[in-house]
């Protein structure tokens, strides 16, 4: 599918590469050089055996070796991924749960807004904002994510709050709109009333049986979130001019880097089949139902 979709893309890789002044001697010599003369099942061959031999070919712009190259940018991205999950999900799941036990009160209407609010923008739009707010006027962040070489590690840290947050906002939000109404129904449920009619205190009650239970459809919405989470660095890394992945997947795409592209669009696809893994490894492990049966 992978190799489908850089197929049908438009353009010529050849006249991208050497400009419009090229002569079609150069381009019929560099299309055979890339191997674009040949059926597009022998391309696809050539390809998924290179992929598992782990040669991921070659950039046709940079003329380097695709793998080191986008395993520093995969690594540039993971940072801003796991830093944005490490914060965004205990945040979300715990304002679910405020808002989830005080449900119709001015806690839960304020939480509920703020979510609905921040949900409402895409990633780039709330990237805009915080640049204006934080950078601009109150001059608090720097507005560009390029570290420079000689940052110590607070001043890298500086560099990566307005990145980092602007993922944190949109995980949060829908993070505590699935954890409230989960928790909301399973407080319902008849034998939590029973334990707290038999005089259980409420924090027991929530802790240890509706918190669990509460969990289990979260932990989908954080796997889930993790497809939103990919898609929101490409743009992210693009407004804060961060070098990662998602930006690599850009220039690739407008500079028809097929080789690029095509590794780009692999690891994301193998992260996300990764992460709902981990999410039913999840499962098992919260309930135990799932594990015997």
């Amino acid at each position: 599918l992978i190799f489908a979709v850089t197929e049908i893309l438009p353009g010529d890789a050849a006249a991208m590469i050497l400009g419009q002044q090229a002569t079609p001697e150069t381009l019929a010599a560099l299309r055979i050089r890339l191997g674009l003369d040949q059926p597009a099942y022998m391309r696809y061959l050539q390809w998924i055996s290179g992929v598992l031999r782990g040669d991921w070919g070659e950039s046709l712009v940079m003329n380097l070796p695709v793998g080191p190259i986008l395993a520093q940018r995969l690594r540039n991205s993971l940072t801003l991924g796991l830093l944005a999950l490490l914060f965004g999900t205990p945040l979300g799941i715990l304002g679910g749960v405020i808002a989830g036990l005080n449900r119709g009160r001015w806690v839960d209407r304020s939480i509920t807004i703020f979510t609905i609010f921040t949900v409402s923008f895409p990633s780039f739009v709330t990237a805009i904002f915080l640049i204006i707010l934080l950078a601009s006027w109150l001059r608090w962040l720097p507005a560009s994510s390029l570290i420079p070489p000689d940052a110590n590690l607070w001043e890298s840290a500086r560099y990566l709050v307005l990145p980092v947050l602007t993922l944190v906002l949109g995980l949060l939000a829908h993070i505590t709109r699935h954890m409230r109404s989960s928790l909301i129904e399973v407080m319902g449920s008849d034998y939590l009333r029973t334990a707290v009619s038999k005089g259980l205190p409420q924090r027991l009650v929530v802790v240890r049986h509706a918190l669990r239970n509460a969990l289990l459809p979260t932990i989908s919405v954080v796997a889930l979130n993790v497809g939103w989470l990919l898609s929101g660095v490409v743009l992210v890394e693009s407004v804060f001019a961060y070098p990662g992945m998602g930006r690599l997947m850009l220039q690739a795409i407008s500079s028809r880097d097929v080789p690029m592209l095509q590794a780009v669009m692999l690891v994301i696809a193998a992260i996300y089949a990764f992460t709902n893994l981990a999410a039913d490894l999840c499962y098992r492990w919260l309930n135990p139902r799932i594990r015997y049966s």
